[in-house]
């Protein structure tokens, strides 16, 4: 008797789970959908500017580069050989 009371609740209880998944799901996929379309059209949207403008958001430091031709390495004086 224990084992049939089991088996009805279980199965009563994974159709209410697949019954409300039915109803839930649909709904969360197109919400999730919904959302990222407004991020990609949010992304889109920037402020006009006149064509050919320039805009630099990052300069990097300049560096100090304290050397002369000498630290550069040597020079080897070659002839092709055929």
């Amino acid at each position: 008797m224990g084992i049939i009371k089991f088996l009805i609740i279980a199965i009563i209880v994974l159709w209410v789970i697949r019954l409300l998944l039915r109803i839930i799901f649909p709904m969360v996929v197109k919400n999730a959908f919904s959302k990222m379309q407004q991020q990609a059209t949010g992304q889109q949207q920037r402020p006009s500017r006149p064509e050919g403008t320039i805009s630099i958001d990052h300069m990097p430091k300049k560096e100090k580069r304290k050397g002369n031709s000498d630290n550069l390495g040597d020079f080897v004086d070659y002839e092709e050989v055929k």
